[in-house]
């Protein structure tokens, strides 16, 4: 009796403690609609945290597609104030579907994991040429770190491609393509050994040099690309890790540019399933009218597709590297695409394709660059579907889902 009369009053303490804890969650409903007329399979579906009402730091969630599917999810803290900001998942819909999403937010932490979809590292070598992760890193202009980094700046991949990008002033996006689907970099660090290349792993395959390779923002001189400097400190960053996505940032401050001192921050967002990084480009104070540049690599001997609207890409074959006994030529195909209402022109240098862009006025502007290596066996095999491709990609880009939180 005495055992009965315990665990009564332990429900009846506890449950208080429980009711507070559930009033403390906040419960929305989301709906997601792809207005578009074809299928769109991994839909990024961002909710800012500030327009959902909790009155408190969400440290948890849990995701229901349909009230039934739980959904992995993430939550991130975009400006380092130990505050979530946003919280991101992946969605599926067919042509003209619309989903429904109930999302509960939380105070509680949880242990709760998803498997991750997305990868990314930033390496510094010690003296004894231990490769030492490292989260950010900011130095002055005047210094040189692009060797002491290991594959010279942050390095990140989805399932399908990885990235990597230079800590310089050129800033410039490189590429490493891969045979299979897959996550290869925390293993080879972007340089695969003879062992892992005949395990079937991918490699770098593209030799960028000075230009924008894929996607890089560049200045502009009237005739040609320019790199980012002078900068009075140059930052790069890995701002998420995953499991959804992983967001890296290149920030400069002071960079003297077309008569104006600049700050500037380029953020760079690869979500699981995706070939494409969204290129985001933040200012502290509005553009007075200053021009700057984005495009795609012209890779020796390639042809080229342009819209002339935004969209510009490549097809060619070249040697990733000076090395040319060991490693083959790669054929890559590489796109970029800007909304057209910063485009400026079209224009063309020696080394890029590329538009000029700007947004006088305003503090932001974005862009997008996608790529395939021709080794894919999942990928694209000739320049036709390349291009066929990237135009179907600008069209789903400017057909974005619609997301609604009910009442």
């Amino acid at each position: 009796m005495k055992k009965n009369i315990f665990t009564i009053l332990l429900a009846w303490c506890a449950s208080p403690l429980l009711i507070m804890a559930q009033s403390q969650e906040k419960v929305l409903t989301v709906e997601v609609t792809n207005n578009w007329t074809k299928n769109k399979t991994e839909v990024p579906v961002v909710i800012q945290l500030d327009k959902t009402g909790a009155k408190f730091q969400v440290q948890s969630a849990t995701v229901l597609e349909e009230g039934t599917k739980e959904v992995a999810y993430q939550l991130d803290d975009l400006n380092n104030d130990q505050q979530v900001d946003e919280l991101v998942f992946l969605a599926n819909l067919s042509a003209n579907e619309t989903k429904t999403f109930r999302i509960v937010l939380s105070p509680a932490k949880s242990s709760k994991q998803f498997e991750p979809r997305v990868f990314a590292e930033m390496l510094i070598s010690d003296k004894r040429g231990k490769h030492v992760p490292i989260q950010s890193l900011t130095i002055p202009g005047s210094s040189n770190v692009y060797n002491q980094l290991h594959h010279h700046g942050p390095a990140f991949e989805s399932e399908l491609v990885a990235y990597r990008l230079y800590f310089d002033q050129k800033q410039t996006i490189d590429i490493y393509g891969k045979f299979n689907k897959g996550f290869e970099i925390e293993e080879c660090q972007f340089y695969p050994s003879d062992e892992q290349l005949a395990r079937g792993f991918g490699d770098d395959v593209l030799r960028v040099g000075g230009s924008c390779g894929v996607g890089a923002l560049k200045g502009w001189n009237g005739e040609k690309a320019t790199h980012i400097e002078p900068v009075k400190t140059l930052t790069e960053r890995i701002v998420a890790y995953g499991p959804i996505r992983t967001i890296v940032e290149s920030e400069v401050k002071g960079w003297e540019y077309q008569g104006s001192v600049l700050n500037m921050t380029n953020r760079y967002t690869l979500y699981g399933g995706h070939r494409d990084l969204l290129i985001e480009t933040f200012f502290e104070e509005p553009l007075k009218g200053e021009i700057f540049c984005t495009g795609v690599q012209d890779v020796k001997g390639s042809s080229s597709y342009s819209d002339h609207k935004g969209l510009i890409g490549c097809w060619g074959t070249d040697w990733p590297v000076n090395d040319t006994v060991k490693y083959a030529k790669e054929t890559v195909g590489l796109a970029t695409y800007i909304p057209q209402k910063y485009v400026v022109k079209e224009v063309k240098d020696k080394p890029n394709y590329l538009y000029t862009v700007t947004s006088k006025g305003n503090k932001y502007f974005h862009h997008y660059s996608t790529f395939t290596s021709m080794k894919e066996t999942f990928g694209y095999k000739k320049p036709e579907d390349w291009f066929a491709f990237i135009r179907e990609w600008k069209e789903d880009l400017e057909n974005p889902v619609t997301i609604k939180i009910k009442k």
